[in-house]
Parts: structure tokens; C-alpha cells; sequence
């Protein structure tokens, strides 16, 4: 008898039996989303209670305690949400959609409707009852690539504030989600943030080593009857577009009318087909100017909706950077006959993607682009398959064909017809999340040069309370080739190991932890004549306050070999450095950042030290200031002085990224964004006014002016778009 009570104390002293439960009733009754819990039908839910602290320690009950409840009926799902606190001096940025969330107050409902510990939806609010939704996948390899807010839902939520608490009342139609018909129960959990106590808190207790995206550590909602159908609506979102505007540099006045659509068709609970014909992202946000002093391309992020929804089933292979057989950005971006990077106009898009059961997940992407043939563009067919199998408890495996071929032959693409990649993958994360790794296989075809065409990697990770240790390799043929990838060089083989060191002082009430980090990379390019590329070993000491100010300092050593002459600076007509020899440089980053909570915010950098055969100083520094939840304004101010002996090029080069956002309600926002870079001698203006005046649709009202700037700004393009978007259910 004592040893099994002594068995019982172990268990629970180690965290096992800490995953909560909540039966969700079924109700008749009309629920009025108010933010009131008057309704009947709340005095027969059950209540669930007993949040645990995340952070600052995860060892104890939260002190800010946060109760819901849960009802739900053939067509919606209802949570009333209690959240306690006294205090009334809430962190909030901005009332738009989606709203920030980076130690801001607000209370997160995450739902593994599937109960694969992989994908998820999330939907959060605050006091003042702003939405957020997002799709959230873990499928990839070391931490995942994260949240994709881009998508939305239909849901309604209403707070009230209150003496001692604000309650959330919400209501998300099932027709919104996707999960199998006949569900009993889903994963779930709730994540609390409260910036006035500094403290963060989840219904389901969660190491704070691992992250609350990562889905191993969750709850459970079982329903009191199983599911039916959804009931999913056929969606028609048509748009208006027009545009004045004029192209300085050619001299052409602009003066567009446009339109296009958008259908979402609905094939059961768990499967939906996109159809997008003469599609505009004249609304998308501008990319942020960076500067690029390395001899790689930069990888900027997808912003367009079509791409971004249910995106983990198509981008999330290979290794990103290295290796990442497709980016969705390349499509709708061409090079012209000399050479110059230009749009290439999408003409329509198909997309399916979901579930057929438990453990099988699909995907079909395939756009149709059209043809310059003055600019030396073929029209092309871009495609991606993939099936991606669950096996054990949150590992899967899967399978891609990507495709880009032309759709007619042309005589300036003889050798560019098509290109094909399969693929195999396995993606490995333990049930604890302790464990990640992948492992994956790709091979390309052209009409030419294939005789070295594969790619194959492995990565595995181990995450504890105080270590985090990782193994990534990575092997690219000097044949392999995806036209719809990211990749930075071909013909190479890439070690990365990591390590850190966690340490959680228990008497600091300032300080939540310590890291330190080290990270090399070795990259070999076996068929060139010096086989060996460089190396890059990185190590860093960070402290992380409990008010998620951080301090960092960092020492960087490289060891680089140029295969062909470089110019960091990118000058036109300057001396490059020499090919065919090693740099070897050190420098020196120290870095801070304040309180997120800060009305006034500001992070900076410097960097000191070597850079090739010269020397570089760094500056990098952001502040941002509002007037909440009205008005944000923020500005980069980046330098890079980058001195070369002679006869090489000298230069300092700055970027400067004014930014405004007023959000005078929860409908209307403006925001406008100023970029000047003196290495690309570039000043760029987007001023954005968005009105939400119906579910998920939208009136934009955009700005965008350009000038190229040399001894004075000169005007290049200069354009107004009014766009009208309408989300229609059927």
C-alpha cells in the first residue's frame, strides 16, 4: 500500500496527471453574445478552473486566476470566459484584426480538432472584446515555422469589465472549423496573458522550455453528444479594383479598371477547395526594405491569402533557407530577357487541401501564369501534390510532386521547358515534444543536367528544462534544381550544430532566465576546386527579464572562401573583392531591448569589428510609442559603415523605416509606411486605409509613391488603388 502511494506521489509530483478535462453540454437554449453570463443556459454548463502558471515559474497555480465554461448546439460552440484581475492598467496596441499580442493582455483558445498535436486553430480576445484567429501548424522540423494569421473566421465575442475580472462571452460556428464528423472530444487549451502581474498561465500545464504553439501539452473538451455536419458555406468573394496612377520612368499614364473572384467550396467537414481567377494583392502590405551586404538573395516572407492559408502542407520541406524545394513567392515573379526581376501576372489558381480521415492529410496547389513574350516570359503551370500520413503519436511522413512547366514551347526557353521535384519526408516530435527531427529526400529533373540532381538532409533535436542540443545536415547536388524553391547555392553538403544552456534562478524576482548558445556552421562544396566554403561559429550570452526586456551579447567568427568576386556594397562600378581566397573576420554584437509594456519601446544594437578584408560598425535600432489602442508609431534607423582597403569600395549605408497606424475602432484602420535605403537609393511611400464594413470584407483605399534618388529624389511610380472586396456564404 505505501509503495503505491508513493508511486501515486511521483506521478503527480512529475506532472502526469495534470491534463484537464471539461464535459461540454449540449444546450436548446439562445445564448445572446453580450458578454454577460445572465443566459440560462451557463447555469447547467460545467465550470473548469485551476490555471498554472507558465511563466515567470510553471511549478504553481496561477495567481491571476481565469474560469470558463463551455455549451455548444447543432451549429455553434460557446465559451464564457472569466479572467481575474484587480487591476485596470491592460496592455493593448492597436484595435485592429489580429491584434498584437507580444506582452500585450488577452486570452487565447487553442483547439487540436483533429488530435494530432500538429495543426490547430486559435481564436483570442481581451477586455475590450478584439478578435484574432490564426492557423497554427508543428509539423516542421526544429520549433516549426510558426502561426499563420492570415486566415479568418466568422465568430462573434463580446467583453465586459468588471470590478474583479472581465468576462469574454464567445461564439464560433462549427462551419468555421474542420474536424471529422462524429467527434467525441478535442484537444484543447486556453493561454492567459497578464502583463499587469507579468505572469502568463495555461489551463492545461505546460515546462515553460517548451512553447505553447508546440501542441504536446494540452487539455481535452469531450462533447456530451458526438458531432454532426458542419453545414459549410459556399463562399463567393468577388472584387472591384481600380487604379490611376504613372510610371515616371517610361513616361505612361495608369489607368486600370480591374475584377476577379474568389471561391471556397466546402467537400464535407475536413476538405475545402480554393478557386481564385485574375487574382489582385494591390491590398497586401509593401515588404520591408532590408539591407543586404551578403552574396545570397533575401528570403522575404508571403503576405498573399491565396498562398498563406493551409500554407504548412505545401512550404514546410527540406530546410528552410538552405534547402526549401518551394517557395511560394517565386510564383507571380519572373526575370525578364535581361535579366531584371518583374511581376508576372496570375491568371487563376485551384487549390485543395484538408483531411480525408484521422492520419491523412492532402494538398493540390496549381496556378496559371501569363506570358510576355517582349520580356522573354513564358506563360507557365506551377503545381505542388502532397500527401502527408500520421504515424505513432505527432510524427507523419509525407510525400510532394512540384511542377513548373511551360504551357506551349518557346524558342527563348528551349532549355527551361519544365522542372519536377519529388519528394519523401519524415518529420519526427515526440509525444513530450522533447524530441524533433526530420529527415528528407528530394530529387529534380530538367530537360538537361541531371546526372547529380538529389537533395537529403537530417536534423534532430533534444529540448529539456536547462539543454537544448541540435544536429542539422544538409546535402544539395550541383544538378539539383527547383525553379519554385529557395535555395542559396547548389552543390554543397552544410553541418549546423546548437547547444544551449538554460538557467532559471528561482531567488531573482527580475531576472526569468539565463541563456547562453553556441551555433557552427560547416559548409563543404565537394566538386569545386577548394572543397572546403567556410565556417561560422556563433556564441551568445542572453538574460531575458521578467518583464521580457532582454540583453544580449554576441561574438561572431567566420571563415569564408569567394568563388566569384564580391561587392558587399553593392555599388554600381565598384571594385569587387577577389575571388579565389579565404576572409576570415571576427565582430562583436551587444544588444537591448525594453519592456514590450512600455508605452515608449526601443530596441538597439551595436555590431563591431572585421568584415572580409575591412572593417564594419553597426547600428541597428527601432523605437516605437503609442497612444493606446489608437495610434502606434514606430521607426528603424539602421546604419552599416562598411570600410574596405583600396581599391575596393567604402560605404555607409542607411535605412530609415518611418511607420504610422491609427485605429480610431475595430473597422477602420490606416496605415502608412515610409522606407528609404541609400543602397538601393530607394524612397518608398504606402499608406493603406482599410474598412471593414461586413464579415470579411473590406473596402482599401491604397497610396503607393516611389522615388529613385541619386544627387536629388526623382520620381519613378506613383499610383492610388481602390479596392472593394465582398464575402459572400451561400
Amino acid at each position: 500500500m505505501k509503495k503505491r502511494s508513493l508511486f501515486f506521489l511521483i506521478l503527480l509530483s512529475s506532472g502526469l496527471l495534470y491534463s484537464q478535462e471539461l464535459l461540454v453540454k449540449y444546450t436548446k437554449d439562445k445564448i445572446i453574445i453580450d458578454g454577460s453570463p445572465d443566459d440560462n443556459a451557463w447555469k447547467i454548463s460545467e465550470t473548469a478552473s485551476e490555471f498554472w502558471q507558465y511563466r515567470p515559474t510553471d511549478s504553481i497555480k496561477a495567481l491571476k486566476q481565469t474560469e470558463f465554461k463551455a455549451l455548444f448546439d447543432n451549429e455553434n460552440l460557446y465559451f464564457l470566459l472569466k479572467a481575474y484581475t484587480k487591476e485596470k492598467k491592460f496592455t493593448v496596441y492597436n484595435l485592429e484584426r489580429d491584434f498584437e499580442t507580444k506582452s500585450a493582455d488577452y486570452v487565447q483558445l487553442i483547439f487540436d480538432t483533429f488530435n494530432d498535436a500538429s495543426n490547430a486553430f486559435k481564436f483570442q480576445t481581451n477586455h475590450l472584446g478584439l478578435k484574432g484567429d490564426m492557423l497554427l501548424s508543428t509539423t516542421s522540423t526544429l520549433g516549426g515555422r510558426g502561426m499563420n494569421p492570415n486566415w479568418d473566421a466568422i465568430w462573434e465575442v463580446e467583453s465586459k469589465l468588471f470590478d474583479d475580472s472581465y468576462i469574454a462571452e464567445i461564439k464560433i460556428p462549427f462551419n468555421q472549423l474542420y474536424f471529422l464528423k462524429g467527434a467525441k472530444s478535442w484537444r484543447f487549451n486556453i493561454y492567459r496573458s497578464d502583463t499587469q502581474s507579468l505572469e502568463h498561465s495555461t489551463w492545461s500545464k505546460t515546462p515553460q522550455e517548451q512553447r505553447i504553439g508546440d501542441l504536446a501539452f494540452m487539455g481535452k473538451i469531450n462533447f456530451e453528444r458526438p458531432l454532426g455536419e458542419s453545414q459549410k458555406p459556399f463562399s463567393f468573394i468577388p472584387y472591384l479594383n481600380g487604379s490611376v496612377g504613372k510610371d515616371f520612368m517610361e513616361n505612361n499614364n495608369i489607368n486600370n479598371f480591374d475584377y476577379g473572384i474568389d471561391l471556397k467550396i466546402p467537400i464535407g467537414n475536413s476538405l475545402n477547395v480554393d478557386l481564385t481567377v485574375n487574382p489582385d494583392f494591390s491590398q497586401v502590405e509593401v515588404d520591408d526594405q532590408l539591407v543586404n551586404i551578403t552574396r545570397y538573395e533575401l528570403r522575404l516572407p508571403e503576405k498573399r491569402q491565396f498562398f498563406t492559408q493551409n500554407s504548412d502542407l505545401f512550404t514546410d520541406f527540406g530546410q528552410q533557407r538552405d534547402a526549401e524545394p518551394f517557395f511560394s513567392r517565386r510564383i507571380g515573379i519572373s526575370r525578364d530577357l535581361v535579366g531584371n526581376t518583374i511581376e508576372n501576372k496570375i491568371i487563376s489558381g485551384l487549390k485543395i487541401s484538408g483531411k480525408i480521415n484521422d492520419n491523412l492529410r492532402i494538398g493540390l496547389l496549381s496556378v496559371l501564369t501569363e506570358e510576355n513574350i517582349n520580356k522573354g516570359i513564358a506563360q507557365n503551370s506551377s503545381s505542388v501534390f502532397t500527401l502527408r500520413k500520421k504515424v505513432f503519436t505527432r510524427s507523419n511522413y509525407s510525400f510532394f510532386f512540384i511542377n513548373r512547366q511551360n504551357t506551349k514551347n518557346y524558342n527563348f526557353k528551349e532549355n527551361e521547358r519544365f522542372n519536377r521535384v519529388i519528394g519523401f519526408e519524415y518529420n519526427l516530435a515526440s509525444k513530450d515534444g522533447k524530441w524533433k527531427g526530420k529527415s528528407f529526400f528530394h530529387k529534380s529533373f530538367r530537360p538537361k543536367e541531371n546526372n547529380n540532381s538529389n537533395s537529403f538532409g537530417l536534423t534532430l533535436s533534444k529540448n529539456s528544462r536547462k539543454h537544448y542540443l541540435s544536429f542539422g545536415s544538409s546535402y544539395v547536388g550541383d544538378d539539383f534544381r527547383s525553379d519554385l524553391g529557395y535555395y542559396r547555392r547548389y552543390g554543397f553538403i552544410k553541418l549546423t550544430p546548437f547547444y544551449q544552456y538554460r538557467i532559471y534562478p528561482k531567488s531573482n524576482k527580475k531576472i526569468l532566465n539565463y541563456e547562453f548558445q553556441n551555433y557552427t556552421a560547416l559548409v563543404y562544396r565537394p566538386n569545386k576546386n577548394q572543397t572546403f566554403e567556410g565556417r561560422w561559429f556563433i556564441s551568445s550570452f542572453k538574460v531575458i527579464y521578467r518583464d521580457v526586456s532582454e540583453i544580449e551579447i554576441k561574438q561572431n567568427i567566420r571563415k569564408d572562401y569567394l568563388y566569384d568576386d564580391f561587392d558587399p556594397t553593392r555599388t554600381e562600378g565598384a571594385i569587387p573583392l577577389s575571388a579565389d581566397r579565404f576572409y576570415s573576420y571576427t565582430d562583436y554584437e551587444i544588444s537591448y531591448s525594453s519592456p514590450d509594456r512600455n508605452l515608449f519601446k526601443f530596441k538597439s544594437g551595436i555590431q563591431i569589428g572585421d568584415f572580409f578584408s575591412g572593417s564594419k560598425f553597426s547600428i541597428n535600432n527601432e523605437f516605437k510609442y503609442r497612444i493606446q489602442p489608437y495610434f502606434n508609431a514606430s521607426v528603424k534607423i539602421n546604419f552599416d559603415s562598411i570600410k574596405l582597403p583600396k581599391p575596393h569600395t567604402s560605404k555607409d549605408i542607411w535605412l530609415i523605416s518611418p511607420k504610422f497606424q491609427f485605429t480610431p475602432n475595430k473597422k477602420i484602420s490606416w496605415t502608412t509606411y515610409v522606407q528609404y535605403s541609400n543602397q538601393y537609393e530607394n524612397l518608398g511611400i504606402n499608406s493603406r486605409l482599410k474598412w471593414r464594413f461586413a464579415p470579411l470584407s473590406d473596402l482599401y483605399l491604397v497610396y503607393n509613391d516611389n522615388y529613385f534618388y541619386t544627387n536629388s529624389f526623382e520620381p519613378q511610380f506613383r499610383s492610388i488603388n481602390l479596392k472593394l472586396t465582398y464575402w459572400i456564404n451561400i
